[in-house]
């Protein structure tokens, strides 16, 4: 048994502790209070604590945590086990022992609150109560030392509590001791009588347990997977995860219990918009001050240093909120996982459209059009029971629920959403809580243009797109490095009567009026296809190619119009005009012409923004009719990949060179170019510095790599120059375990990652 205990809490002092005017308690303590002074010195005393911390980690799944080396991190619901030494033996006939559970930070726990626990163990650990009460057992007595196992009620709060072991001889006196050792209890979606229980075995490894994994970015048509470490298990995340709850998150102690507030109180406290929160999200493209979003390569380094100052971490857009959330709800014990919408919506009136206003020169007009759809948006599911909802016409609202931290539209007067249902979301019950409206426009609005000729003229419907929103919705795969599409989560069938019928469903809820002033007349004679290569290399030239057809037999048509390439946010809005070309087509019946209107890289390199996202339009008329087109499609170039080699074997606690290598793409040098890397056992992220990479150049930069554990790791780089910046590159790799031969030959025990030397080849 003593081979087994790897923590042990010395307790130098015992002291008396007054837990308050409760009921259930106070005629135990008063009583213990009054016989103090006659026999204290017979009174039980507790020697030290054995914790168990190995055995109890690794029950409890929290073995991973950085602050499980010096503390005790359980899981609500199920029992964990604590051996008490005392100064003499245990007589059961005339010594008695209680558990006093106390939330941390509560200034006044209650009972009725479940902020304050009292504890009697049983005899026995057959009977440890209802999984909604706490119980402890004795699991076995030995002369001076007493093993308890001790389970928390499965609906507990979820924060850090104290513990207060108090002592008494019957009807002479009581002592108390306090553990020194810090506790915190978990969601727990290993119990089937938690809230956030998820059953697959392999979906609480993903979606608890893995510390590393993919968002996509991009476009619809250029989709992007870029690596993100969580880091849920590094130093001081579990700490600043349980604080948020109690300071910027505002929970009171007796609801940190509930996924569901819980959920929803992250959702805003990840944003530093209403209550100082964790990061300060930045759309334009100054971020000076701070670190531009696309430089950061995982939550760690954020949440320390949130953690650290307490004060909002520069600078963040979608991605990085929803890392943040994915990491701490993962520490907290809920099943998270990040989630990308391609040409997401963003509607502003809550019309279930989005309505885009062409001024005369065929440009959009941002000022009039508050809706926006971005090329991509990324928020969070996780993974609860929703009791509040009850069963609705489809059934329960259990499983998935969207949440987002990405500050776009109030929700009850703070900036979040969610959770809300996914099930909801897709059978379009807008008015459920919370905030399934705004989900169901994000994936499934219907897009509207309008032609705008002056304030005081009727607008003209050009043209209504109903499925332009809501493409390719994307997760990471449960154990694979691979993309899954879940958009038949969020809504049916695109083009399909259930779809359609959902639509009207949602916009009778909605209660909205719509206009339609002017509608396109049948005129279909003549066809417009807007096309573009979708796999462009940053600093190649691309073509956009319009081709355009008249179907009619017998008549010629005339055409004119223009090509419009401007780059923009991937909020959707444009940024800067890159070129413009008209063109007036004479269509012979039954023919087909291009226009082809080519862009170099001089003309857009120097307009490029950081996630080098276009904007391709097309407005044209035909000639002696009403009709009209107009269409839009966005895109972006594709950036080189960072290269990782091992130089060795990689085994746990053994140094290994890896090398890492990029590409310049561009016609031209790379100046002052940084590479970040990150990776487990890695406590600051590695910053190598380039001078200069020529054209057709190659950086390398060597560093050693201490693997902290074994199993599967994963290692990820950022790149980021004045030139070209937002280029990432990762690699999965196993550790073998440190075989005895090793350890004898002298193998390195340093847990830390050093420069070894940088060099820069050039090759033709």
């Amino acid at each position: 048994m003593g081979d087994e205990i790897t923590g042990t809490v010395r307790l130098r002092q015992f002291e008396l502790d007054d837990i308050g005017n409760n009921s259930k308690l106070d005629h135990y303590m008063n009583s213990s209070r009054n016989s103090l002074d006659a026999t204290l010195n017979d009174v039980l005393g507790v020697v030290f604590i054995d914790l168990y911390l190995a055995q109890n980690n690794d029950e409890h799944h929290t073995d991973h945590f950085h602050a499980a080396k010096d503390s005790l991190i359980v899981r609500r619901g199920d029992p964990f086990r604590l051996r008490i030494h005392f100064n003499r033996p245990f007589n059961p006939n005339r010594d008695a022992i209680s558990f006093i559970f106390t939330v941390a930070d509560e200034k006044k726990p209650s009972p009725g609150h479940g902020t304050l626990i009292g504890i009697v163990p049983r005899d026995g650990i057959d009977l440890l109560g209802d999984p909604l009460e706490w119980g402890a057992g004795i699991e076995a007595h030995e002369g001076n030392t007493l093993t308890v196992l001790i389970k928390p009620a499965v609906t507990c709060p979820v924060t850090e509590w104290r513990l207060d072991i108090d002592t008494k001889l019957l009807g002479n006196g009581s002592k108390t001791c306090k553990l020194p050792a810090s506790l915190y209890i978990l969601f727990n979606p290993w119990n089937m009588d938690d809230q956030v229980y998820l059953e697959n075995y392999d979906e609480r490894k993903e979606y608890v347990m893995h510390d590393t994994t993919l968002i996509w970015r991009g476009s619809y048509n250029r989709l992007r997977p870029s690596i993100w470490k969580l880091g849920q298990f590094e130093r001081n995340i579990l700490e600043c995860s349980i604080a948020l709850l109690g300071t910027v998150g505002r929970i009171p102690a007796a609801y940190r219990g509930d996924p569901v507030r819980v959920a929803r109180a992250l959702s805003a406290a990840v944003n530093s918009v209403d209550d100082d929160g964790v990061l300060l999200g930045n759309w334009s493209e100054d971020f000076s001050g701070g670190t531009a979003p696309t430089k950061w390569i995982g939550s760690t380094e954020i949440l320390q240093q949130f953690y650290k100052t307490q004060k909002p971490v520069k600078f963040a857009q979608c991605w990085n909120f929803s890392g943040v959330l994915t990491t701490i709800a993962r520490a907290l014990g809920i099943p998270s996982r990040i989630v990308t919408c391609y040409s997401a919506a963003h509607d502003t009136q809550a019309s279930l459209t989005v309505d885009i206003f062409i001024d005369s020169n065929n440009k959009k007009m941002d000022a009039e059009t508050s809706d926006s759809i971005w090329n991509y948006h990324v928020w969070n599911e996780v993974w609860m029971k929703r009791p509040d909802l009850g069963i609705g016409e489809h059934g329960s609202y259990d499983g998935w629920q969207a949440v987002d931290a990405t500050p776009q539209e109030q929700s009850d007067n703070m900036y979040r959403v969610g959770p809300a249902a996914v099930t909801a979301v897709k059978n379009g019950e807008i008015l459920r809580q919370y905030d399934c409206g705004f989900v169901f426009s994000e994936v499934n609005a219907d897009k509207v243009y309008w032609r705008y000729n002056g304030p005081y003229q009727p607008i003209k419907m050009l043209r209504k797109d109903t499925l332009a929103i809501g493409h390719l919705i994307s997760t990471k795969s449960v154990l694979k490095w691979d993309r899954v599409d879940i958009t038949d989560t969020y809504k049916y069938e695109e083009k399909s009567d259930e779809e359609r019928n959902i639509m009207l469903k949602a916009l009778k809820q909605a209660r909205h009026a719509f206009s339609r002033y002017y509608l396109n007349d049948s005129f279909n004679e003549v066809e417009f296809d807007m096309q573009l290569k979708d796999d462009i290399k940053i600093g190649e030239s691309f073509t956009v190619v319009l081709k355009v057809s008249n179907k009619s037999k017998e008549k010629t048509h005339f055409a004119s119009g223009q090509l419009n390439c401007d780059t923009v946010l991937y909020t959707g809005l444009n940024a800067g005009e890159v070129k413009t070309m008209g063109f007036e087509l004479e269509l012979k019946p039954e023919s087909e012409e291009y226009v082809r209107m080519e862009v170099i890289f001089e003309e857009y390199f120097n307009k490029l923004l950081s996630q080098s996202a276009f904007n391709i339009s097309c407005a044209a008329r035909v000639k002696g009719t009403e009709f009209e087109y107009y269409a839009q499609d966005d895109f972006r170039v594709r950036k080189p990949d960072i290269k990782f080699v091992f130089q060795g074997k990689i085994v746990s606690h053994k140094s290994v060179d890896v090398i890492i290598r990029l590409t310049n793409p561009l016609p031209i040098p790379l100046k002052k170019g940084i590479f970040y890397v990150e990776g487990p056992g890695i406590e600051k992220p590695l910053r190598f510095k380039i001078a200069e990479i020529p054209v057709s150049g190659i950086a390398a930069s060597t560093f050693k790599y201490v693997p902290p554990y074994a199993g599967r790791g994963t290692l990820l780089a950022k790149f980021s120059s004045k030139e070209l910046d937002d280029v990432d590159g990762y690699i999965h790799y196993e550790v073998a375990p440190r075989s005895e031969d090793i350890i004898s030959n002298g193998a390195s025990n340093d847990n830390t990652t050093t420069i070894l030397h940088e060099t820069i080849d050039v090759t033709a």
